[in-house]
């Protein structure tokens, strides 16, 4: 799995995605993620990559020509064209379901705005899909591709120990996950439930599934709208 990713702000993104789980991925070549400044993009003798809107309003809008620039030196050579994704409070909401579809791609490359976003024309021209982590505002794309190269390399193979550790979690049916325990069977007064003390398998998995159902019923209940 490829991870293309254009930011103005690439020490920033291999902060967030050089250490823990993906880092170690990145390390034994289980997935390959590329930061790419836009800037060095840039035909401007300052390096600049953003410009007053058309129309007036406030702040500064991000170029197509830095970015555009960009896009063509990561896809210089490749017979197809990567998936590519902008980050954007309009987009779709990312999900569980989305990161298994993201996955499948094999290569993504995504944008990472700025300021007050990025030229219309950059979206029409290369973006497959505008993408969202939720209804708020950040300063730019880059916490949200993140939180996306983080949530679909985990799904890659030999990222994580074994594929269970992604199939019994949170989403990955509809439901919340079920409570966990470990060492020891007692803190502060509270003990670990019998039923997970028991050795009998059957009856920690209908217990598992029947917490799931209850906090997904307390917490999450739209869940079970759509499930």
């Amino acid at each position: 799995m490829i991870f293309d990713i254009m930011t103005l702000f690439p020490e920033m993104m291999e902060a967030c995605l050089g250490e823990s789980i993906i880092g170690r991925a990145r390390r034994a070549g289980k997935v390959t993620v590329n930061f790419h400044n836009i800037r060095d993009h840039s035909l401007d003798k300052h390096r600049r990559v953003d410009d007053t809107p058309y129309g007036g309003g406030m702040g500064m809008l991000m170029g197509p020509e830095p970015i555009y620039n960009c896009y063509k030196a990561i896809t210089e050579g490749l017979e197809y064209k990567p998936f590519t994704v902008y980050l954007s409070p309009k987009g779709d909401t990312f999900c569980q379901k989305t990161a298994y579809e993201f996955r499948e791609k094999g290569h993504i490359v995504m944008l990472c705005g700025h300021y007050e976003g990025v030229d219309q024309r950059i979206i029409d021209l290369i973006v497959d899909r505008e993408i969202s982590i939720g209804d708020f505002v950040l300063t730019g794309g880059e916490l949200a591709a993140a939180c996306v190269v983080d949530s679909v390399a985990r799904l890659c193979d030999g990222v994580l120990s074994d594929e269970s550790c992604f199939t019994e979690e949170s989403f990955s049916d509809g439901l919340l996950e079920y409570p966990q325990y470990t060492r020891p069977v007692e803190f502060c007064g509270m003990r670990v439930p019998e039923v997970l003390l028991s050795g009998n398998h059957g009856k920690i998995k209908q217990w598992r599934r029947e917490k799931a159902l209850e906090i997904t019923v307390e917490k999450r209940p739209d869940l079970l709208d759509k499930k």
